[in-house]
């Protein structure tokens, strides 16, 4: 898609502008989608958010504007409110959010994280350089930047993250039965997006059994099943990523990896040492 949402759409019309709403408090998300986009299929919702929220959304919308017209934006045409609230759930996240090992001064890159996992990964880290949470849905991207201003929010693909905010040393895709393309263009994109030593989190905070549940509940969202270990490795491998931890539990699903690229730097300063030598 080539067009995106602005802040001066009807669709950000301040509250006491807005056709729908009562009051200067509120404003009436609309959505809007032709018979014939692809996009029509998937359920549609009009909720009603706050003022402040209405500000993060147009915060995140002019973000988007100064974005290539070919990173994945969502025209207001095609433009669907998807229900994310099956994400919300009750899962302990220090698991996940352990094992990307943040320190302080990381960039940090969150895919598909629900507020709540966002919210402990904020209280739990120490400063970070950067954090950026990436997600299909505006309203969700409005509640964390509401609630913290400091991080940084944008409506997208993963493949087309602006560069201006590369590279994390640090990647969560928190709900992996979600990714929209294949594994070995997630990889691709990961390579060059990732420092050298970068940790990639791949998760399914409830394990394997609900997310084949929620595919048959949510299709318009969980559209991939969870990666087998092997294919995971194959794939990972392809493009200089190494699996350090891999667990297929019941209550949760984890796949951690390294990224490589600093050993083959590290050869490839060798080679040239030798040669200077010789």
């Amino acid at each position: 898609m080539n067009s995106i949402i602005l802040p001066f759409s009807p669709l950000f019309r301040p509250p006491h502008l807005h056709p729908q709403s009562n009051n200067n408090d509120h404003l009436r998300l609309s959505s809007s989608s032709s018979s014939s986009s692809s996009s029509s299929s998937r359920s549609c919702s009009t909720p009603i958010i706050s003022s402040s929220q209405y500000h993060c959304l147009s915060s995140i919308a002019a973000a988007a504007a100064t974005a290539p017209s070919n990173e994945g934006a969502i025209s207001l045409e095609d433009f669907v409110e998807t229900d994310w609230s099956f994400l919300d759930t009750n899962s302990d996240a220090n698991r996940i959010i352990s094992a990307g090992e943040i320190e302080e001064g990381s960039r940090v890159l969150v895919w598909i994280g629900s507020q709540g996992f966002v919210e402990q990964l904020v209280d739990s880290s120490p400063p970070l350089q950067l954090l950026l949470v990436v997600h299909d849905s505006l309203l969700v991207l409005a509640s964390i930047k509401e609630k913290y201003d400091t991080v940084k929010c944008w409506q997208g693909e993963l493949i087309y993250v602006p560069q201006k905010w590369t590279p994390f040393d640090v990647v969560f895709l928190y709900f992996l039965p979600a990714l929209p393309f294949q594994l070995h263009l997630l990889f691709q994109s990961l390579a060059k997006h990732c420092l050298p030593g970068a940790r990639i989190v791949m998760s399914h905070p409830q394990g394997r059994e609900v997310a084949e549940k929620q595919r048959q509940q949510f299709p318009e969202v969980v559209i991939s099943d969870l990666p087998d270990e092997t294919t995971l490795q194959k794939v990972a491998a392809d493009h200089s990523f190494q699996m350090t931890e891999f667990v297929d539990e019941p209550a949760l699903y984890l796949a951690v990896f390294k990224f490589k690229e600093e050993e083959q730097e590290e050869d490839d300063s060798v080679k040239q040492t030798n040669k200077s030598q010789t």
